[in-house]
């Protein structure tokens, strides 16, 4: 079984920032591709940001320039370093990962979600 632990997340206010870690823990043979989504009140979980095994990245519009997706494979673990946050920013934040579960098989996980909260 494959866990996907968030943390990182809190209160802050408008202007500030925070890093999300995210650690895969369990049996697998390695990480593909991890994502972070975000979900608001009232609206869609939406994917803000991505990162493949070898290291390339994308973003949503709504994020680019202010957050920065990353990993450490050593440690099975990807971040967000959230800068600028504004009260738009406020959401439940998902870990999301292609975990190699077994030699050419592949699930996808999620994590419990951590809260951002950004006040103005």
């Amino acid at each position: 079984q494959v866990q996907l632990v968030e943390s990182g997340g809190g209160l802050v206010q408008a202007g500030g920032s925070l890093r999300l870690s995210c650690a895969a823990s369990g049996s697998f043979f390695g990480i593909n591709a991890m994502r972070w989504y975000r979900q608001a009140p009232g609206k869609q979980r939406e994917l803000i940001a991505g990162i493949t095994s070898i290291g390339n990245t994308n973003y949503a519009d709504s994020v680019k320039g202010r957050f920065t997706i990353s990993r450490d494979n050593a440690k099975n673990t990807v971040y967000l370093q959230m800068n600028s946050l504004n009260p738009e920013d406020t959401a439940v934040y998902y870990c999301n990962a292609d975990v190699y579960t077994r030699p050419g098989g592949v699930s996808n996980y999620w994590g419990q979600g951590t809260q951002v909260t950004v006040s103005s």
